[in-house]
């Protein structure tokens, strides 16, 4: 993973080489601010800004008002439709997280703090294409792996 950091607005954007295989896992580390209203990450095919039509294969929506945690993917410049069943909330104002994206042959598997939290069905075939790891909202990153 490539470190490209412009943390001053909480965004980050790693490259991820040779893209997502099975068996891949992600760490995303940081504490959550204060006033957290939400945080998200987001593995697609090229590091873009919100405009350009990329394909995201994952994206999470950590949102502090509902206690929710969006997951969906966009192909094909489409956004399909988002999943939310969560077991539990684990993101608190102030406290730090590490968060685990594990790539499988089905689905991602994504556990906070050693919990699995949720899964999330592949849409994209292509997971090699997914080079790009964003990260942005309302937290500080303490590390991304």
């Amino acid at each position: 993973m490539e470190e490209k950091d412009n943390k001053e607005n909480g965004e980050y954007i790693g490259e991820i080489k040779g893209g997502l295989r099975p068996s891949m896992k992600l760490i995303v580390m940081g504490i959550v601010d204060k006033k957290a209203k939400s945080i998200e990450v987001t593995l697609s095919t090229k590091p873009q800004e919100e405009e350009t039509e990329g394909d995201v294969g994952l994206q999470l929506k950590v949102n502090f008002r509902d206690k929710a945690v969006q997951r969906n993917a966009r192909l094909d410049g489409k956004w399909g439709s988002s999943e939310n069943t969560l077991s539990f909330f684990p993101f608190a104002p102030g406290e730090s997280f590490k968060m685990e994206i594990v790539c499988e042959h089905q689905q991602f598997r994504i556990l906070v703090d050693g919990q699995p939290l949720c899964g999330f069905t592949h849409r994209l075939s292509q997971l090699a294409s997914l080079t790009a790891l964003r990260v942005f909202g309302d937290l500080q990153l303490t590390k991304v792996a």
